[in-house]
């Protein structure tokens, strides 16, 4: 379903529900890292870019003190009171706005009773961002309910505090500021440290990304993300740098022996795919897309090898992609995301793209007993609101 289809859906559906039309509905776009991987929580370099699939929330106030939220895509309904400080609570996925809706309080924001409908076609747990895309519509559709606007810095770095928070996952700010700053037809590097945001330009029509989600999960994930970041910590303070992002490729081979040797390895990692990340940035820039090819391929190799974040079915579906090769239309293929599942990211040239994404699905079905979900997309702008208030929230790309 189109983004103004889903509109119109969640619109249709909120009337029903609630016996009026909406005041405000917001749209986040999922994201996918094109290169860039676990640097964001190393103050390194991530290069995003926002897909053309939705997390869209329609809502309107109440004259009481509770919030109710409905799922298009779970069926479920959370309801909770404001009289009192929020807390976790279930289904999970409210947690993500609750959050939000804490970060807007601690500001001194009063925020309304309000019924909300959410529907998202952006892939659950896939490592596309599904829960920052629901952060994201749900801090501007807050800002059209209260008339507070805050600034997209601001924006990005509540609703990453909201999934410390409330998700517990000590996420990077990655996430939630592509969706915030994504533009059209761009990629974006996005230097952790400065939160400085540089659109890259990715105008070739003649090349796609396709998306590949395994789905699969494995459990172990969230524990092993958190397990990551710390290893990381350990080797900055062995390195006596505040983070990887100061450290060298010099100064890890001189301590090559002393520091612990999984440490050493999610290092070279951090290092590594800093390096391969500007590296890509320009060679998109320049249309050289062999080239950003071959570092995604290297990308994912470290992830697989120094980080171990990979899993079969992920190995899989790059084995693949990478035995398709140029001659099939293929230029690169990675892993995205956390890891452990999820989903991988392949650049095809467009025209391929019906022909990768059939053997990539059969060849993944047949060696893993598991059917892939492939879409294709365009780099799409970020959050936006298709329906505001007036004087409250304005458009944004």
């Amino acid at each position: 379903m189109s983004l103004a289809g889903m509109a119109e859906h969640s619109s249709a559906l909120f009337a029903r529900c609630f016996g009026q039309p909406p005041a405000v509905i917001a749209a986040a776009p999922g994201r996918v890292n094109l290169i860039g991987e676990h640097t964001d929580y190393n103050d390194g370099f991530v290069l995003p870019m926002a897909i053309e699939r939705y997390t869209v929330m329609a809502a309107e106030r109440t004259g009481d003190r509770q919030v109710t939220l409905h799922s298009l895509t779970t069926g479920e309904t959370a309801t909770f009171s404001l009289r009192q400080p929020l807390e976790r609570g279930q289904p999970s996925w409210s947690n993500y706005v609750r959050g939000v809706i804490a970060g807007f309080q601690a500001r001194g924001v009063k925020v309304p009773g309000f019924h909300a409908v959410i529907d998202s076609s952006v892939p659950f747990g896939g490592g596309v961002s599904s829960s920052a895309a629901l952060e994201i519509s749900a801090a501007t559709v807050l800002e059209g309910l209260t008339g507070t606007r805050l600034g997209p810095v601001e924006k990005a770095l509540l609703c990453q505090k909201a999934e410390h928070d409330f998700a517990g996952v000590p996420c990077g700010i990655m996430d939630q500021f592509t969706l915030v700053f994504a533009q059209a037809d761009h990629a974006l590097l996005l230097d952790c440290r400065s939160r400085v945001a540089t659109s890259v330009p990715m105008t070739d029509k003649a090349v796609t990304v396709l998306v590949i989600n395994t789905n699969v999960r494995h459990k172990l994930a969230d524990g092993e993300y958190a397990k990551r970041r710390a290893q990381c910590e350990t080797a900055a303070r062995f390195l006596n740098v505040s983070t990887l992002r100061d450290a060298t490729s010099e100064a890890l081979a001189t301590a090559s022996g002393k520091l612990e040797a999984v440490a050493a390895r999610r290092a070279r990692h951090v290092l590594s795919e800093n390096e391969r990340t500007v590296q890509a940035a320009r060679a998109i820039q320049s249309g050289d897309w062999p080239t950003v090819g071959k570092l995604m391929y290297a990308s994912h190799a470290s992830l697989r090898d120094d980080y171990e974040v990979s899993c079969r079915e992920l190995d899989t579906v790059v084995e693949v992609a990478q035995g398709l090769g140029p001659g099939d239309g293929v230029f690169g293929c990675r892993m995205t995301g956390a890891g452990f599942g999820g989903c991988a990211v392949c650049l095809v040239q467009t025209g391929a793209v019906q022909h990768v994404t059939r053997r990539i699905d059969e060849a993944y079905e047949l060696k893993t007993g598991t059917q892939a979900s492939i879409f294709s997309s365009r780099p799409s702008g970020g959050v936006r609101v298709l329906k505001g208030e007036r004087g409250s929230v304005k458009r944004e790309t």
